[in-house]
């Protein structure tokens, strides 16, 4: 499994609308992309924090494909939510480490 982790910093006062907006814009986005598995937002609890983002992935040629082909189009729907640029990192998740998550993952899948 692969993760795309997105630092994204939002303006605290378009927090709904931008929920609303991902719901209805960018999940199905990722919901069409091979190898897709899920999106955990994580909002923080200090307003001028930063939104992580973290993408879930079967495999990272999926992950660099949809960078490559799709996040472009992501990015041009939320920039009018952004308080500066969103930085990626990306890691391979140790599956052995979390046995519940793959299984409810691939009973949802």
């Amino acid at each position: 499994m692969f993760a795309r982790v997105l630092e994204v910093p939002i303006y605290a006062e378009k927090k709904n609308e931008l929920i609303k907006t991902v719901r209805r814009e960018i999940v199905p986005i990722l919901k069409q992309q091979p190898g897709f598995l899920d999106v955990l937002p994580l909002f923080p609890e200090i307003e001028n924090e930063k939104v992580l983002a973290i993408s879930l992935w079967t495999d990272k040629r999926y992950a660099e494909k949809f960078e490559k082909e799709s996040f472009a189009k992501v990015e041009e729907i939320v920039k009018f939510f952004l308080t500066g640029p969103v930085t990626l990192k990306v890691y391979d998740v140790e599956t052995t480490l979390c046995d519940h998550l793959v299984e409810a993952l691939t009973v949802a899948s």
